[in-house]
Order: structure tokens, then C-alpha cells, then sequence
């Protein structure tokens, strides 16, 4: 099992509840996620910016 170190950008939905299922979404086709934050905010292009350490096998 090794850890890695990913971004990734993700759009923000219409609904601000559905967030952080899709960030999940999105982190775990790069594996298992550990821990993700959202580093930073794009308000003009309604993006995300998520950092995040995963696990694979």
C-alpha cells in the first residue's frame, strides 16, 4: 500500500449540500481517501480546489 499526495478541481454543484459526496466521488477514483481539505475557493469559475492524501494498493 503506498500514500499519495493529489489535487483536484472540482465544480461546485447547484446544491451545496451534494459537496462533499462529490468531492468523495472524485477523490476515490485515485484511490482511498485519508484526508482531503478544500484548499481554495473559485467563485468566478464555481470550481473547487480539494487536496487530499490517498491510499492504494
Amino acid at each position: 500500500m503506498t500514500t499519495h499526495f493529489i489535487t483536484a478541481e472540482i465544480a461546485l454543484p447547484s446544491n451545496p449540500v451534494k459537496l462533499q459526496q462529490e468531492i468523495k466521488t472524485e477523490l476515490e477514483k485515485e484511490g482511498k481517501p485519508l484526508r482531503w481539505a478544500i484548499t481554495e475557493v473559485n467563485q468566478e469559475q464555481e470550481t473547487v480546489k480539494v487536496e487530499a492524501i490517498v491510499t492504494k494498493e
